[in-house]
């Protein structure tokens, strides 16, 4: 079985709408994959909806998180998207999206970059307004080659001079209400230094006392040294290790597929999760017992 476990859509800040990542996934020849979009599960009901034959579909969101001043990502599988509290933070942070999108305009303008919000907005559509769309803004006006190069602290990374914050989960009460909603937290690329500060590991080690799941270990930000020291602490730490492409379309140039999950791993996410289930391909109904998409 060929798994992928991070992938963003239009529904956030990729640039495939949920039925063509679904599609795109199958023609890359997975056979799973997870709808992971930014602190948002709206993209779920139309993957569903175009799953093709024999891809699986598991349903997702990476939480937006802050802990002692540095950013973090959590990726939560498989919970029930209905459940209040959760749901009511999910919704703190897309609100405050657009905030945060307008106050990093305007820094830009102040350093002299002609970006406008007409601009942003109109490269984010639909989706959930973050810094890869302010990134791409920047690509499109030629002041950097590729969103990757604008994630650093000359412009968009964390304290960088254009960044501003935004309403972020404590990652602790995230684990908390991913697990009330039955489902399953992964770390997201913890140690990738490209995109600055990182957790230490002793924060790690203290969520997975907290109950944290796994941590993503094969991840394009992460170079050989780092996923072997990875996979040693998650087997310290007693944490699943994941492999994901973190897959934003033609935002990123990683390819679905690129690196994958252990099927044995995914097989213990699966068993783990309470709140929903994978759904199987093709456009037929969710498995029984999935709650429903809203």
């Amino acid at each position: 079985m060929r798994i992928d476990l991070h992938t963003h859509s239009t529904a956030s800040d990729g640039t495939d709408t949920p039925a063509a990542l679904v599609t795109a996934a199958a023609a890359a020849g997975l056979d799973v994959v997870a709808l992971t979009d930014h602190d948002t599960v709206r993209g779920h009901a139309e993957a569903v909806a175009a799953l093709p034959e024999g891809l699986t579909l598991v349903t997702g969101a990476e939480l937006s998180c802050r802990i002692d001043g540095v950013g973090l990502h959590m990726l939560a599988y498989l919970f029930d998207p209905a459940e209040p509290e959760l749901a009511r933070e999910r919704e703190l942070v897309r609100d405050d999206r657009v905030p945060r999108a307008r106050a990093m305009v305007r820094k830009l303008q102040e350093l002299g970059v002609p970006v406008t919000w007409e601009q942003v907005a109109r490269i984010a559509g639909d989706g959930s307004v973050g810094r890869p769309h302010i990134a791409t803004a920047l690509v499109e006006l030629g002041v950097v080659g590729s969103v990757s190069d604008a994630f650093v602290p000359e412009w968009l990374a964390d304290g960088g001079r254009a960044y501003a914050g935004k309403h972020e989960l404590d990652p602790f009460d995230a684990v908390r209400l991913v697990k009330a909603a039955g489902g399953v937290t992964v770390l997201a690329h913890p140690l990738a230094v490209k995109r600055g500060a990182v957790v230490p590991e002793a924060a790690i080690a203290r969520l997975a006392a907290a109950g944290l799941d796994g941590i993503e270990v094969d991840h394009m930000d992460h170079d050989e040294p780092t996923r072997a020291r990875l996979r040693v602490l998650a087997a310290e730490l007693g944490l699943l290790p994941t492999g994901s492409s973190d897959y934003h379309g033609t935002r990123k140039t990683v390819r679905l597929g690129e690196y994958t999950t252990d099927p044995e791993i995914y097989g213990e996410i699966t068993r783990r999760a309470t709140g929903a289930f994978p759904v199987p391909g093709a456009g037929g109904p969710p498995t029984p017992g999935l709650p429903r998409l809203t």
